[in-house]
């Protein structure tokens, strides 16, 4: 996000003398981490008697679009003038406490529960305090264009301060030039080991800190470091350009613990990657999400939607170009992981047949494209409610979708442009709008193509057959010009649609029922209970697998399943079992010419000089 004065908030206007010295300082401790609290004040001067103070806490967190409602582990909140006596509060909503100043300072105190150390969330316990800010602090409304300090009282001498705000002389006491910065400003407080380096582009350069928090020797740390620079390296190296990181640091914040939720999420100038898996076992699996949330410097924290700029934190941001910002972004996250050398060509095909399968056999491409895809992330993107959905049946991740369709729109260029790349269509794009931080629209993407080609027609076909209408690319076609093989993972299997579980001595359905099944077919749904087949005792998994060994795609199989509380009965053709996978010609078999070796090279060759 791009630090600007000011705020979407409803701001109260207000006339404040030029006298007034108007500040916003946080003094934070963990007097009882291990029972993941936190005591906060805040301390907000330059108010003027009468002044209405309205205090938030946030419902949104940078790079999420659904609502969390952080006020809800807010509590024993008490407010104080300058000297100390008490001030009524008042309650307009669940995330707002309103305080009348009664001079130039109002003070706010509150503790904090924390116990979710991911990418949105806080978690405070006896070996960090992994801190998102829109989850942890309080905010003043009218307060949003000022200075911010914020100091911690570490409850641990070995403990230390890592995040990108400003520092200050003082090692436990940092700054933000306003509250748009200082929400976007994720900090780790911890015993951790840190790598540093300097990136150079042109005349630019920034200085990367890896910051990990582990449980394993700096052996592991060291490797890690190694491959994270291979890395970082590699996708400078696809936009031929380094973003101007506003304070001439970026830093990577890594949690790689038993007892955390596992994320990652990105920031201007840093991003929070958090796995259980240790270095030890799971590095490259972890790079991957480095790799991920190091490429959205460019593309989504400048190179940015329009319509989350700026970012609202009292309401769910939609956009319907998450295809673009998380899809692509997944794209090249598998490819940069190809180009350093870190995964094989082998590994390259499976990462990318998960989203070719997606798209191409899940039934949710013909209810919504992958703009309308992007627009649901206010329900999906780790947003929780109580109500079954059909989203199995409806629901393609935007991440998934748009991976896909930077493969399909990247393999189409070098086909139909020889010499032109989805990298040249990235490098237009960052000229145009990411240097320049100027938001984009739909049709902005959609004009640049146009540019990068020439073509008009392609261009508009492109966004209308693939992101704006229903269609998926030629897939085996366009992979198979370079030596990848599109194929059914499964010969001749069926294929019931569901996820199914043992229990109370039956077969049950844990889940929902896709449309392109068997059981869905049959009428079965989530929760139902599978009693025959073809009129044998379902008994097991195992016993159901071997009937169904003896049962071919397009025979007519006979279920009986009982549905909340009623026995049904169906006969209905079996499905196949269309599951695809990608492999390279040798894997599977397949002799590979010189001309698919040389397009190969070309466009999975490292980029870095």
């Amino acid at each position: 996000m791009k630090p600007v004065l000011g705020i979407v908030l409803a701001l109260s206007i207000l006339v404040i003398p030029a006298s007034a010295q108007r500040e916003v300082t946080y003094d934070v401790s963990f007097p009882r981490p291990e029972h993941h609290e936190a005591e906060i004040s805040m301390t907000v001067d330059g108010t003027r008697s009468g002044e209405l103070v309205e205090f938030r806490m946030s419902r949104t967190s940078p790079g999420r679009y659904a609502l969390h409602e952080f006020a809800k582990n807010v509590y024993s909140v008490e407010a104080h003038d300058g000297s100390g006596a008490i001030l009524d509060i008042e309650r307009p909503n669940p995330h707002q406490w309103n305080v009348v100043a009664t001079g130039n300072k109002v003070v706010l105190r509150y503790t904090l529960f924390a116990d979710r150390a991911g990418g949105t969330y806080s978690g405070i316990d006896r070996t960090h305090a992994h801190l998102n800010i829109p989850a942890t602090f309080m905010f003043a409304r009218q307060f949003s264009d000022v200075p911010i300090r914020v100091s911690f009282s570490l409850p641990n001498e070995s403990w230390k301060v890592a995040t990108q705000l400003v520092p200050t002389a003082n090692e436990t006491v940092f700054t933000a030039p306003d509250l748009y910065y200082f929400l976007d400003s994720p900090i780790e407080i911890s015993d951790h080991d840190v790598r540093s380096w300097n990136v150079e582009m042109g005349d630019r350069s920034t200085t990367v800190n890896l910051v990990v928090h582990h449980a394993e020797s700096e052996v592991e740390v060291d490797t890690y470091y190694d491959m994270a620079r291979k890395v970082v390296d590699e996708e400078v190296a696809v936009f031929e350009a380094l973003p101007e990181n506003d304070y001439g640091t970026y830093t990577f914040l890594a949690d790689y613990l038993p007892h955390v939720a596992g994320d990652g999420m990105e920031h201007r100038n840093s991003t929070y990657i958090v796995s259980t898996r240790p270095l030890s076992t799971g590095a490259r699996r972890n790079l991957g999400t480095l790799a991920h949330e190091y490429f959205h410097q460019w593309n989504v924290e400048r190179l940015r939607p329009s319509d989350l700029e700026p970012f609202d934190f009292e309401e769910a941001n939609m956009t319907g170009e998450l295809w673009f910002s998380e899809g692509f972004t997944s794209y090249y996250t598998a490819l940069v992981m190809r180009r350093t050398g870190i995964n094989s060509d082998s590994e390259f095909a499976s990462s990318i047949g998960g989203a070719v399968n997606a798209v191409v056999n899940l039934p949710g491409r013909k209810y919504f494209s992958a703009r309308e895809m992007s627009m649901q992330a206010p329900f999906v993107d780790a947003a929780r409610s109580v109500d079954p959905t059909n989203r199995d049946n409806t629901f393609i991740s935007y991440y998934t979708f748009g991976n896909a369709i930077g493969l399909g729109l990247d393999l189409t260029l070098r086909s139909a442009f020889p010499g032109t790349t989805l990298d040249h269509y990235m490098q237009l794009l960052w000229r145009k709008y990411g240097e320049t931080e100027i938001p984009f629209t739909s049709s902005d993407l959609r004009n640049a193509l146009y540019e990068l080609v020439n073509d008009r027609a392609f261009a508009d076909g492109i966004f209308d057959n693939y992101i704006e209408g229903h269609e998926a690319f030629d897939y085996s076609t366009l992979l198979a010009r370079a030596g990848f093989h599109v194929r059914q993972r499964y010969d001749n299997r069926p294929f019931l649609g569901a996820q199914l579980e043992e229990e109370d001595g039956g077969v049950i359905v844990a889940g929902p029922t896709l449309e392109t099944g068997t059981l869905y077919a049959a009428g079965v749904g989530q929760g139902d209970t599978i009693v025959q087949l073809n009129q044998t005792l379902v008994t097991d998994l195992e016993q159901l697998g071997a009937l169904l060994d003896d049962i071919a795609p397009g025979d007519t199989v006979s279920i009986t399943y009982t549905q909340r509380g009623d026995t049904y009965t169906s006969s209905v053709p079996v499905a196949e079992n269309m599951t695809l996978e990608v492999v390279t010609f040798e894997d599977a078999g397949m002799e590979l010419s010189e001309t698919q070796i040389a397009f190969r090279n070309e466009w999975l060759r490292s980029r870095v000089k």
